[in-house]
């Protein structure tokens, strides 16, 4: 039998039952895909951090019923069928404007060229229920970015999103699209989109932190969101509501300093609401592609792949407690150690967890990365 590449495993890892975000980063962070595959199985000890999740009960028994059910081999055969790239974080394969992110996916699925991630990229989304209005304006914004050789970053969902890369498809030497999805790169999502997801990983690139197989169940959405405003250089709200969806892209925009543009609407609008409330509140005005490109040409720090860092340096004490998590430690142990009372060695964890230097597995905090990384 031909020996499994480490990708197998990386994308086992990820389908787990009971996985959480944490505990991947936790298991594939300065372990090799096959070397943490094989402390779950019990061929290798657990080390470091990965020991404190064994500690959580009834997570290994169903760690490893999950293995039994989907073995490397077959999750493996199903990526290969589908065209599906595995990136690792650490990997050389693995997108730039994610690697310092504060919340970067540990396993990243892709359909297509990578090559996407070299140009000007903005994020275009906006509420599934759109208006008439609101639809041909995403459409028109998606196919005039495209044209100006600008990727359109969106969420393949009904409504805004699906417009928004609709338009960016139709310029036939434009700029591909970049689609960011929350089921399984083979489980289409709404699924009158098949052709849509198909013609976006043909012409541009797909993204998912799902394994194939994967069902688009509701809290993956978020954690997709976060993923659309980390590859965008600048976001486009088009049409929300006062509580949608788009709200919660923006505020990881927002943690990423990320520039955030509204398209106002009428106020009698009730799916422009959100839109409206971001003008209102200060945010940059877009009536046409002409405004995004004008402030897209003020920011370029992620522009190609250049590895963009948008955490906040820590500095002073955050620092010190930094590096202090350069092996896991508990909160008694930190406070221990820095000298500070256990109420200031908890703000500092939770400022360092907050901006993506540290994780926390089980009352367990260790650095993620090094802290000769935070410069």
């Amino acid at each position: 039998m031909t020996a499994l590449p480490s990708a197998a495993y990386a994308a086992t890892l990820a389908g787990l039952d009971r996985m959480t975000h944490a505990r991947l980063t936790a298991l594939v962070a300065g372990n090799d895909p096959l070397h943490a595959f094989s402390m779950i199985t019990g061929e290798a000890p657990p080390s470091g951090i990965v020991a404190r999740l064994f500690d959580i009960e009834g997570l290994l028994p169903a760690w490893r019923a999950s293995i039994a059910r989907r073995p490397p081999e077959a999750v493996w055969d199903a990526c290969v069928r589908h065209g599906i790239e595995v990136l690792v974080r650490g990997s050389d394969e693995y997108p730039a404007p994610l690697r310092a992110d504060p919340a970067p996916p540990a396993v990243l699925f892709a359909r297509g060229s990578l090559a996407c991630l070299d140009g000007r990229r903005v994020g275009v989304i906006g509420t599934r229920n759109a208006t008439g209005a609101g639809r041909q304006t995403a459409t028109s914004m998606g196919h005039d970015l495209a044209g100006s050789g600008v990727h359109v970053v969106s969420g393949l969902a009904r409504g805004i999103d699906g417009c928004s890369h609709r338009g960016a498809l139709a310029v036939l030497d434009g700029a591909p699209p970049i689609g960011v999805v929350a089921s399984g790169l083979d489980v289409v999502y709404p699924r009158e989109h098949a052709g849509l997801w198909d013609a976006v990983a043909e012409r541009g690139v797909l993204f998912s932190e799902a394994p194939p197989g994967t069902a688009p169940e509701a809290f993956r959405f978020p954690l997709r969101n976060r993923i659309i405003a980390a590859l965008s250089e600048v976001l486009v709200v088009v049409e929300s509501r006062e509580r949608g969806g788009s709200l919660l892209t923006v505020g990881e925009a927002e943690l990423r300093n990320v520039t955030v543009m509204a398209v106002p609407g009428s106020v009698h609008n009730r799916a422009a609401r959100g839109t409206n409330d971001l003008v209102r509140d200060g945010c940059l005005v877009a009536t046409d592609a002409r405004d995004v490109l004008v402030a897209l040409g003020l920011d370029s720090r992620r522009a190609g792949r250049a590895a963009y860092d948008p955490r906040p340096q820590p500095t002073g004490a955050d620092r010190a407690m930094l590096e202090l998590c350069a092996e896991p430690r508990t909160l008694d142990q930190l406070t221990l150690l820095a000298g500070r009372s256990s109420v200031e060695c908890a703000m500092s964890l939770a400022r360092l967890e907050l901006h993506g230097w540290v994780h926390q597995i089980n009352g367990w905090f260790e650095t993620i990365g090094t802290p000769s990384s935070a410069s």
